[in-house]
């Protein structure tokens, strides 16, 4: 267990600027296979998540290619990284091409003893302004953990479904939407960093696109709702090329329970809540 003050990180902010480009918003939107929103339009939710993008150098990451940590996240003694979950809130639509500004700020830092050993939490939240508005505001669970081998098998059984979609993660998929959210780290895309350093069995599909996926498909089979709020957790990893599905179910009015599931088990579970 790390025995390093971390204590100088929280409340770290940064700020950036981003004009929300909608040429980058039609590689997002070819990425994920639907049609590309025009200048003023809203972007699809967490689609955000393409946008803000930190920058930094090639010779600015570490040996898992993010960012090298010690900067605006804190150092986390060469553990493995993991997107945890996260919650969002949807206060209006951000609109296509026109600027809005990404302010994060380190809310929270815990150390966690876990079954597979320590667990550093790094809680970030995220406020998204456009135009004077507070658009959109969240928080994101980032967990760091020493190396040991993922935990792979699914021991809850996916629920019934009202509605569920088909994903097949290919190595393109990952790879465009590496490309499209800037994010170099290598369990997506480097067979034998993901195999050989950090113990998967193949390559890692994004906790960020399942999330989008999960939300896409309420999206699909309720078109008329108002996505206003969205809690999502990780259980376990899923593994390309593998399909899964992402389906839901609504659980009361102006509420609905989401979920990835593989192999007739969970893997991501979200709650969703809306307007009509």
């Amino acid at each position: 267990m790390s025995t390093t003050d971390l204590s100088a990180w929280l409340g770290k902010t940064q700020t950036v600027v981003d004009r929300l480009d909608p040429n980058h918003a039609a590689c997002i939107a070819a990425t994920l296979g639907e049609p590309a929103p025009q200048i003023g339009e809203v972007l699809p939710h967490l689609w955000h998540w393409a946008f803000f993008l930190e920058t930094v150098p090639i010779a600015q990451t570490g040996l898992d290619g993010h960012p090298a940590r010690g900067s605006f996240l804190p150092p986390a003694d060469n553990r493995n990284r993991m997107w945890a979950g996260g919650r969002v809130s949807f206060n209006a639509g951000l609109r296509v091409g026109i600027d809005a500004q990404k302010t994060s700020s380190v809310l929270a830092i815990k150390e966690k003893q876990g079954r597979t050993g320590s667990l550093l939490f790094v809680t970030v939240k995220h406020d998204v302004m456009q135009e004077g508005k507070l658009v959109i505001s969240e928080e994101q669970d980032i967990v760091y953990r020493e190396p040991s081998p993922p935990k792979l098998q699914g021991t809850e059984a996916a629920p019934a479904s009202q509605w569920k979609e088909a994903v097949d993660p290919s190595p393109v998929l990952l790879f465009r939407y590496s490309a499209v959210t800037f994010n170099s780290h290598r369990i997506h895309y480097d067979h034998p960093y993901v195999t050989q350093t950090e113990g998967y069995p193949g390559l890692v599909v994004h906790g960020p696109l399942i999330a989008t996926l999960m939300c896409r498909a309420f999206v699909h089979a309720n078109p008329h709702a108002k996505v206003r709020h969205l809690s999502y957790r990780g259980l376990r990893p899923l593994i390309a090329p593998t399909p899964f599905s992402v389906a839901g179910t609504l659980a009361a009015p102006g509420e609905a329970n989401l979920w990835a599931e593989q192999d007739a088990t969970l893997a991501h579970q979200a709650e969703l809540r809306f307007e009509v």
